[in-house]
Parts: structure tokens; C-alpha cells; sequence
């Protein structure tokens, strides 16, 4: 497998950008599984996406929480968007990593 292209990384996560900081960080507590919600619309998706793709998503998944969260960290340094701050918090590790778990049951 390839190094990790950060930019890769926001790109995945860069998703989270479209819910509102408050709504995310109350997901972010609650710990909820946000693929499982939207599994359908993931599956249809993924029909779309290349091999290319495919090998990006895989790079991401994984990749250890720690390491994807130093990523958004400095990505919240450059450009401060408060989804990237909420996601690179200690309390968000297990919220990725669910929901990297169940995107690797849904798109590997």
C-alpha cells in the first residue's frame, strides 16, 4: 500500500464539513454510527467509485485513529474549520473508529 496522502484523508473526512459543528459534535458524544445510517446511500455510491478510489478509502480505514487525527489537526491549523477541530479532539478517536469499522464492512 502506498504512504498516506493527507489529502486523502480531508477528503474522506472532509465529508463531516457538511454537517453543522454542533450537530457533529453532539454525533461525536453520542457516539453514533453514521455509516450504519446511511448505508444504503453508501452502497449505491460505491458502485460509482474506481479502483483509484477504492485503494484511497482503504489507505484511510487503515490507517491508525491517531495518525488520521494529527492529519486534521494540522489541516485545522491551516484552515480553521471547526469539524476538522471537533474530529482531531482525543474524545472523537472511538467515533472515527467505529464508523471506519463500518465503513470497512460496507466498501471493502
Amino acid at each position: 500500500m502506498d504512504e498516506l496522502n493527507p489529502q486523502d484523508v480531508l477528503e474522506m473526512m472532509g465529508l463531516f464539513t457538511r454537517i453543522p459543528a454542533l450537530m457533529l459534535k453532539a454525533l461525536v458524544i453520542r457516539q453514533v454510527n453514521v455509516v450504519e445510517t446511511f448505508q444504503d446511500q453508501i452502497e449505491s455510491y460505491k458502485s460509482q467509485l474506481t479502483s483509484e478510489d477504492l485503494a484511497k478509502i482503504e489507505k484511510v480505514i487503515y490507517t491508525p485513529v491517531p495518525q488520521l487525527q494529527e492529519i486534521l489537526e494540522q489541516a485545522y491549523q491551516e484552515k480553521p474549520i471547526k469539524q476538522w477541530k471537533i474530529l482531531s479532539s482525543p474524545g472523537a478517536a472511538p467515533f472515527i473508529a467505529l464508523n471506519l469499522e463500518a465503513l470497512k464492512n460496507v466498501i471493502l
